[in-house]
């Protein structure tokens, strides 16, 4: 492992943030000896980032945990196109009142993470639609678009592999690399950024990036990526049966929030508490050694430690309590989702309600293949009901999700 003289580099490289870096000595030179804006870009495609997005905000937090200042780039002038890489096919084009919508919905997780403010070292939000949606096109062409090889990015793997597959790729989208890159300009301009940080798909924008602005301004910047985040059985991070992990409270219970984390594989214990965690290096070293049973110990604290940074201290120990009464005593907790019902309800209808099942159909096959109980009792009856009165019902879904049923 390379030895690095900064904070910044040192913490990424210890806790398994880095995959690539395009000049390792000189940034690490750079953040040594100053305060270093660094940026990440999201594009608004949802009122809510998912699980998927979290090692970026996270990315974010070390920076600024290390003493150098992060910048929030929302996507409202490239949301407009939508990213193509490692896409099989084009994203649906959102309208200007719909990716403000989701702009406002996913800044309010930032603050859970990030120190916003005027200082040094505070975090800042900006809208690349304050310069995008400006731009000329004929002056852009000529100013920005002769730096661009059309040769070189064709031989990027975000657009070799579309064209590779035969499938569509529009002149729309294959601007959005050349927009990204303008971006790092821009912000190289406005707030003295030097660094752009993203996912391993990202390391072709990035270094588009840097060369514009060596051209342009003959301003030297720099970029690192993370490795793509996968789980110990190669699924993608974030990505469950039932449906992506929103960070937002109001897209996903902060108890199901928690129940993700707690399933964690065990083989990937470790490299989630380093990556997702405040937790002391040393303290995960020891967590990650334990056998057996004792490994749902350290589970419980990843579990915990990762809610309380997205939700909230309580929200994370309310969910830890439910879970202990909900799985180890088989009462109910209060963090549990609920649905309120007037008298009866169908069992099909309850598990929709609940965020179960995305559908009746889902949830029908759901009680064909025994996945149902209502207050522990297998459901078989695809037209079962249930009467809510002065108890509680609980409704299961598998093993690992639980609501209630309470009366109006």
């Amino acid at each position: 492992m390379t030895e690095y003289a900064s904070d910044l580099l040192r913490t990424l490289s210890d806790r398994g943030y880095i995959h690539q870096v395009t000049d390792a000595t000189a940034l690490d030179a750079l953040a040594a000896k100053q305060i270093v804006p660094g940026y990440i870009g999201f594009d608004p495609t949802a009122p809510s980032l998912h699980v998927g997005s979290l090692v970026q905000i996270m990315l974010l937090r070390r920076l600024q945990q290390a003493g150098h200042k992060p910048i929030v780039l929302m996507g409202g002038g490239t949301g407009k196109i939508g990213d193509p890489s490692f896409k099989d096919e084009a994203r649906k084009l959102m309208t200007d009142e719909v990716i403000a919508f989701n702009i406002a919905s996913i800044k309010t997780v930032f603050a859970k993470f990030l120190t916003f403010g005027d200082g040094p070292t505070d975090a800042v939000m900006v809208d690349n639609a304050d310069w995008l949606d400006k731009l000329e096109y004929i002056p852009f062409l000529r100013d920005i678009g002769k730096h661009f090889s059309i040769n070189r990015m064709l031989s990027f793997d975000s657009v070799k592999l579309r064209l590779d597959r035969e499938q569509s790729l529009s002149f729309l989208e294959f601007n959005y690399m050349i927009l990204q890159g303008y971006d790092f300009l821009e912000l190289s301009r406005r707030a003295g950024c030097r660094l752009q940080m993203g996912g391993s798909d990202q390391w072709g924008n990035i270094v588009n990036g840097i060369e514009l602005s060596r051209r342009v301004d003959g301003t030297e910047v720099y970029g690192v990526t993370t490795p793509l985040i996968t789980t110990a059985d190669g699924g993608k991070m974030g990505k469950t049966m039932s449906g992506a992990v929103w960070l937002n409270e109001d897209a996903l219970p902060a108890f199901d929030y928690w129940q993700f984390w707690r399933n964690t594989d065990d083989r990937d214990v470790g490299r989630f508490l380093r990556l997702f965690t405040d937790l002391p290096l040393d303290e995960i070293a020891r967590l990650e050694t334990l056998q057996g049973a004792e490994i749902n110990e350290a589970k419980k604290i990843l579990a915990t430690e990762a809610t309380a940074m997205c939700r909230g201290r309580d929200a994370a120990l309310a969910a830890e309590e439910t879970a202990r009464k909900t799985f180890e005593e088989g009462a109910s907790g209060d963090a549990l989702p609920t649905l309120s019902v007037s008298g009866e309800i169908t069992v099909v209808d309850a598990l929709v309600g609940l965020g179960f099942a995305a559908s009746k159909g889902e949830a029908r096959r759901l009680i064909k293949g025994g996945g149902a109980r209502i207050d522990g009792e297998k459901v078989s009856d695809e037209a079962a009901t249930v009467t809510v009165g002065a108890a509680e019902v609980r409704v299961s879904s598998g093993k690992k999700h639980h609501g209630l049923l309470r009366a109006e």
